[in-house]
């Protein structure tokens, strides 16, 4: 790094580069960028459903920019697979510790009149109870919603996963999730004459 400069941005500009779902074949290749931006919308969207139909005060914007940001630490990581993250308690332990290092190495990145702004998108420990349940939800359903496209697009790869996911989604029983799920979700698998018309 120059003196005076950060590669910070440029880093995350890098998540474009790393591709999810390696372990399984695709149909419609998704990168880190994109998947962190639909989990944004995706926390955003489920924020505001809290606030207008579930009595919630959240603060919508705040949870955008931790979706956002959720997985910013896989520049430094990569995309460690759910099935390998998951496995056991000792690999969910070991990689929590990894990503956790990962986020303060990319903190470090940043001026230091800036990393105290970034902290709080970055470390998921300074998020709120609320943003954090919203951010796995949203994280969650857009893997859901990832699937489905698979499926639809001939690849049955995904079965499996997508229907282990939309258990998970109705076991964890988030009323936002099912209102999304309700409202929202049919017409992803429309088409774009279709829903023009």
């Amino acid at each position: 790094m120059n003196k005076g400069t950060s590669p910070f941005f440029a880093y995350i500009g890098r998540l474009r580069w790393i591709r999810r779902w390696g372990l399984m074949r695709n149909a419609i290749e998704e990168d880190v960028a994109t998947h962190s931006w639909e989990v944004a919308v995706l926390a955003h969207g489920l924020a505001v459903i809290r606030n207008a139909h579930f009595g919630g005060q959240v603060n919508a914007e705040a949870v955008a920019t931790a979706g956002l940001y959720h997985d910013a630490a896989e520049v430094i990581t990569g995309d460690m697979p759910t099935p390998v993250k998951y496995h056991s308690a000792v690999m969910r332990e070991a990689f929590g510790d990894i990503e956790h290092k990962a986020q303060q190495e990319l903190l470090a990145l940043l001026p230091d009149s800036l990393r105290e702004h970034f902290a709080p998108c970055i470390q998921e420990e300074a998020w709120s109870a609320q943003t954090r349940e919203l951010v796995k939800a949203a994280d969650r359903l857009a893997a859901y919603l990832k699937c489905e496209a698979e499926i639809r697009a001939g690849n049955r790869e995904f079965e499996q996963a997508g229907q282990q996911i939309l258990q998970r989604l109705q076991q964890d029983a988030i009323p936002e999730v099912t209102y999304f799920l309700q409202v929202f979700a049919p017409d992803y698998g429309t088409s774009l004459d279709n829903l023009l018309s």
